[in-house]
């Protein structure tokens, strides 16, 4: 009887334990879902996890033993690699395809550069460097997600700290933090990161809004990418906030060509079940603007500023939230030209170039407001790429405008060391479009640098713009993003055409060398091997008795 006491006692004391964890922490989800004006659905995942009262790890105490770390809710896998490095803010994303930022607007989180992007601010220490402990933690989110961010070595790595601004509070710690930044273009997600993903959550996929991450939709999105950004809110906690967008086709999936939607058109599954450790799990729903009759199914809970809110609770009943437009027969496509861009400022990139040696890297930036725009410029280049800074000239018009660049910083690159990095502030004029065009060269590589497939070519990383300063137009108005957060703009990736030597040829020599070596060989085998007999042959006689006769006396 008295092991059976001390069984509940123990018992007793671990619940009270998860119970005061539990406390200590809090989970909400949410859904996301906005219609877009070209018949695509964007659908944003975020899930976030709070530690209250906590803070990051001082980095001057790695030398000593870190205290006990008891998670509940929080993802401990992820918690641990946060001790062990003492990271203070880190922001990771894996993106595939290219975001439509005329067409679909803003995105609900900005890191949307195609590839990998890992971006943290760790405190400076004198056990372990920021250097040394970043090398540690891209190793260890490498093997956690089961990405290729090993590769963001220092050859990939900058510290662009204007266009990657804190978005949490940094302790004060004895020494100031600092900035590490890389981006590897050819990185793919795909299941193999989302499993591990999933993983990080309380419920797992089993229940609540992360039942709807269903990979073979996921993954045959027009884009999609997902994210893990941990920030320190002082006086709060540490947060880590888990998301997953894509930009869904339902035309496309529907058989009569319309833009009906529905969760179970659109991820093949419906929400059976709310997460029963969340404290909070709401779907959003954008109310789509315009004239176009529409019907949204079963009646949300509350409708506020054009966006429709439903609570996941414990009803027995699946949720299926569906919106329908009955006067639409097919949905017709608008035209490309005929719409406005969605965003303050449009950007595109290219690289010119006939040959393998030199090019010209192209920047067009326009302005959709009536009112001037300052935006800081980042452009960070392997050393693949080496720029010719003093071919850096603007244009507006056909006319030379280079005093519309200010404030430029140029980081020369270091082969084989270190990337280049160029930032800048530009003036763009009221409705009008910016040129920036510089000479680049391409240096050539030693044959045991080139990738597995040369003849592709080189990936090379997405610039950053970022409007942070709206001026007035003529008639005095001010731009209405004024005072709000600076968005970044990522361009698509470019893909570099680099000299390559013949790869052919080793296979040709070999070849031939096997060819002339079996020639030579066989020979050689044949002479040394071989026995040459002298064989005698007499004449045959005419007559059959006389050789009968020859026959007999032998």
């Amino acid at each position: 009887m008295r092991w059976q006491y001390c069984w509940k006692t123990a018992l007793v004391l671990v619940v009270q334990l998860a119970a005061v964890g539990a406390a200590s922490e809090q989970f909400d989800e949410d859904l996301t879902i906005r219609p877009l004006r070209d018949g695509k659905l964007s659908a944003r995942f975020s899930f976030s996890s709070l530690l209250k009262d906590a803070r990051p790890r001082d980095p001057q105490q790695l030398s000593n033993d870190d205290e006990a770390q008891h998670y509940a809710l929080f993802p401990l896998a992820l918690g641990q690699i946060l001790r062990e490095y003492a990271v203070t803010e880190l922001h990771l994303s894996l993106n595939a395809g290219k975001w439509n930022y005329d067409a679909w607007g803003y995105p609900d989180e900005p890191g949307i550069g195609t590839g990998a992007e890992l971006w943290v601010w760790m405190g400076e220490s004198m056990p372990a460097s920021v250097d040394l402990r970043w090398q540690g933690l891209r190793n260890a989110l490498a093997g956690l997600f089961c990405a290729s961010l090993g590769h963001l070595d220092e050859q990939r790595t900058t510290a662009p700290a204007l266009t990657f601004q804190p978005e949490g509070s940094l302790p004060n710690f004895t020494y100031p933090h600092q900035l590490r930044h890389a981006t590897l273009p050819s990185e793919h997600v795909c299941t193999e990161n989302l499993t591990p993903f999933l993983k990080l959550l309380p419920c797992k996929s089993r229940s609540g809004i992360a039942s709807l991450l269903n990979p073979h939709r996921l993954f045959d999105a027009d884009w999609h990418g997902l994210g893990v950004h941990v920030r320190y809110q002082e006086a709060v906690g540490v947060e880590v906030r888990l998301t997953f967008q894509g930009v869904f086709d339902p035309v496309r999936y529907s058989n009569e060509k319309r833009r009906d939607w529905s969760l179970r058109s659109v991820f093949d599954r419906s929400i059976e079940r709310a997460c029963p450790v969340a404290r909070s799990s709401k779907i959003r729903v954008e109310l789509p603007p315009g004239s176009s009759p529409y019907s949204i199914t079963p009646d949300p809970s509350a409708i506020n500023d054009g966006v429709a809110t439903y609570v996941v609770d414990a009803s027995e009943e699946a949720l299926d939230v569906a919106m329908r437009w009955p006067m639409e027969d097919t949905f017709e496509y608008p035209k490309t030209s005929e719409a406005p861009p969605l965003t303050e400022v449009s950007v595109r990139r290219n690289l010119k170039g006939t040959n393998q040696a030199e090019a010209q890297l192209t920047l067009v930036v326009t302005n959709n407001l009536p009112v001037q725009v300052t935006a800081g410029y980042l452009e960070t280049m392997p050393w693949l790429l080496q720029f010719h800074l003093h071919t850096l000239h603007a244009h507006v018009n056909g006319v030379a405008r280079d005093d519309l660049v200010s404030i430029l910083s140029y980081t020369p690159p270091v082969p084989h060391s270190r990337p280049a990095l160029l930032q800048a502030v530009l003036t763009l004029p009221p409705s009008s479009t910016l040129h920036l065009t510089m000479d680049v060269v391409k240096p050539f590589l030693r044959y045991t640098e080139h990738q597995p497939d040369a003849q592709r070519g080189w990936d090379l990383p997405p610039a950053v713009l970022v409007p942070f300063a709206f001026g007035e137009g003529q008639n005095g108005t001010v731009a209405a993003s004024h005072g709000r957060r600076p968005r970044r703009i990522y361009t698509p990736i470019m893909l570099v055409d680099l000299a390559t030597p013949d790869f052919s040829m080793p296979y040709n020599v070999i070849i031939m060398s096997c060819t002339l070596i079996a020639l030579i060989f066989g020979s050689v085998f044949n002479l040394l091997t071989r026995k040459f007999v002298v064989v005698r042959v007499s004449p045959a006689p005419a007559d059959p008795a006389e050789a009968a006769a020859e026959e007999r006396q032998r």
